[in-house]
């Protein structure tokens, strides 16, 4: 499809990450709040929603753009019926060199080892609070603790290591149990990555005063468990990493909010009905299903692909603190994937 392409300020496309679905089996309040996406919520009927076949072919397109890692996200992936399929037909093209899940993990002992048997890599898995009423009454009262701590023992047997665990910390909902989680992880060979609360989508009541800043997460961290700062694993890597001065593991976080990373990003995303987007934060997405579905040749939809990616300006976090920004209308965190 050509060669490695670069945006307006010379990043490139390395990064894909493919929502797979638009639903949930959770309602967390800070992506799909309860009272919103209800019972009556209408999602996307399957129609309208990429085939595995239809994903597979803008992946091979994508790699020849310089396309190396893919994550699947959803909604939650999992709940999409026989994900292992996509995973085995991305796991086969050419240039590919890590698929990568993110997971809330309560599907896991059913799914995982269909889906390492179909080439999968990596899992990360959300976890907010190993508090139980907390962990419920952030994620709509769909699930306890335990049944995503069965998650990753399922991960672990089927061989998955190191795995990931995403906490987003949420000031006054669930910081004052970040310890706790952080020692749990530590103690059970997980590497934990904390995410500041952002404001993704318009419907989840983002305010700033909830943001807990990386800073301070550390400061919390590193005060009951000492902390060393490292490297980074690879250019671009969006998580600021620790590791505990006893040699017990790492930690991360992710301060989208107070320390963006504009600079070095390398991500799009594709949308579960094909719209891909070039930032999490983007107002405007630019459709490929109309291509895929007309007939169109590979060379006409790497096209479209080349001419979005080229045009490129994204670096939204950098310029949050304009409240005019604050205030326009954006994707939603469920449809685009974290």
């Amino acid at each position: 499809m050509g060669p490695n392409i670069t945006d307006t300020l010379h990043r490139p496309l390395r990064d894909l990450r493919i929502s797979v679905t638009d639903r949930c089996n959770f309602r967390c309040r800070y992506c799909m709040p309860a009272e919103i996406y209800g019972e009556h919520y209408r999602f996307m009927p399957k129609a309208e929603m990429l085939s595995f076949e239809e994903i597979a072919r803008l992946v091979r397109i994508m790699a020849g753009f310089g396309v190396e890692k893919i994550r699947l996200t959803g909604g939650e992936p999992l709940v999409r019926q026989q994900l292992e399929k996509l995973v085995e037909q991305i796991a086969a093209i050419d240039g590919i060199d890590d698929i990568a899940i993110t997971t809330n993990g309560v599907l896991l002992p059913q799914k995982i080892q269909a889906l390492k048997d179909a080439g999968l890599k990596r899992v990360t898995i959300s976890l907010d609070s190993l508090d139980n009423d907390v962990f419920r009454r952030m994620n709509g009262e769909r699930a306890d603790v335990q049944q995503v701590l069965d998650g990753i023992a399922a991960a672990q047997q089927a061989g998955f290591a190191p795995i990931k665990i995403n906490s987003v910390a949420q000031r006054g909902v669930n910081d004052h149990t970040l310890v706790d989680l952080a020692r749990y992880c530590r103690d059970n060979g997980l590497i934990l990555r904390f995410i500041e609360y952002m404001d993704v989508g318009t419907l989840n009541g983002w305010k700033l005063d909830q943001v807990v800043p990386a800073r301070e997460i550390i400061e919390r961290i590193g005060a009951e468990i000492p902390l060393e700062p490292i490297e980074p694993n690879y250019r671009g890597e969006v998580a600021s990493r620790y590791r505990y001065a006893d040699g017990s593991g790492e930690i991360g976080v992710i301060a989208s909010v107070t320390q963006p990373f504009c600079g070095t990003c390398t991500r799009l995303r594709l949308t579960p009905e094909g719209n891909i987007y070039t930032c999490l934060f983007a107002v405007q997405g630019t459709e490929l299903r109309d291509l895929l579905r007309s007939g169109a040749p590979d060379e006409a939809i790497a096209d479209r692909i080349r001419g979005v990616w080229q045009a490129r300006a994204d670096r939204y976090s950098e310029i949050r603190s304009s409240l005019t920004d604050l205030e326009r209308p954006k994707v939603e965190m469920y449809h685009i994937g974290g």
